[in-house]
């Protein structure tokens, strides 16, 4: 703890009263850091890229501009540590579930010229290729499935017969996505990046932000135990999606996929072959 608490004398004024370690996270070391003035929250990471939090920072500023869904407020950031406002959690009532479809149908009308951002960041540890397109099934290809499928090949995490059919899936991609205006996306939306604050208004964390297709979006949190239905209502009441939407979460499906194959291998490969040879 003597450590951390020369590390949060850089961006943290006051006299720390305690730290708690806070458990959840699979990447980062996190604590709850009461000092004599409030209570931050505190993310450290020695083993990261230099930039790792403030593309962290960026994409939370990034979505807390538009004033359209909560994001914690950054306070300070270093090549180590981001120090948070904590947020303590509420309720995740029939109301939250409710608003959270409706703010992030507020999100996704959040529009840009092209599909992409202008630098690269990170989606968990992994580096997320961005830059400009004009098309979005040309981005999804060249930022999204091949490279992340090329790296786990490399690492012996995805079989040649595997990176053989995405590599022909993506050759078709233009014929199965659909064209609609870039979105902003918070990127890497799944149960665990979602919270209920006092008040019981949604709370998103942990953004891997870019302009996309929002589709990839929705579909991405119908994984790891999805949301409640009554979040799937709002969105659709606000914002409605394109028709036959049901038959392409799959498809988008294989980013997140392929970048738990990435980070922890197993059988998430198992998933990708699948939803490939159904493509295929």
């Amino acid at each position: 703890m003597d450590d951390l608490k020369s590390l949060l004398k850089s961006g943290i004024q006051e006299s720390v009263q305690s730290i708690v370690p806070i458990g959840g996270g699979s990447i980062n070391n996190t604590y709850r850091v009461k000092t004599s003035g409030q209570t931050y929250f505190v993310k450290v990471n020695r083993h990261v890229p230099e930039d790792f939090f403030d593309k962290e920072a960026e994409g939370l500023s990034l979505i807390a501009k538009t004033n359209k869904i909560r994001v914690p407020k950054v306070l300070f950031k270093g090549p180590s540590l981001l120090v948070l406002e904590y947020i303590d959690r509420g309720r995740e009532s029939k109301a939250f579930w409710k608003n959270l479809g409706y703010s992030l149908a507020d999100l996704h009308k959040v529009t840009e010229a092209s599909y992409g951002l202008a630098a690269s960041n990170y989606i968990g540890s992994l580096e997320q290729l961005n830059g400009w397109y004009s098309s979005w099934p040309e981005f999804f290809v060249e930022r999204r499935l091949l490279p992340l499928g090329k790296k786990a090949l490399e690492k012996g995490r995805l079989e040649g017969r595997t990176m053989e059919l995405l590599e022909q899936l993506c050759g078709k991609m233009k014929d199965l996505l659909p064209h609609e205006p870039p979105s902003l996306l918070h990127g890497d939306l799944w149960s665990g990046n979602v919270m209920a604050g006092l008040s019981e208004e949604p709370v998103l964390v942990d953004p891997a932000v870019y302009f996309g297709n929002r589709e990839i979006e929705i579909a991405f949190t119908t994984l790891f135990g999805g949301f409640d239905s009554l979040f799937y209502e709002a969105y659709q009441e606000s914002f409605p999606l394109e028709k036959n939407f049901e038959e392409r979460i799959d498809l988008y499906n294989l980013y997140p996929l392929l970048v738990h194959v990435n980070l922890f291998g197993g059988g998430y490969s198992n998933s990708v072959w699948t939803i490939l040879r159904r493509f295929a």
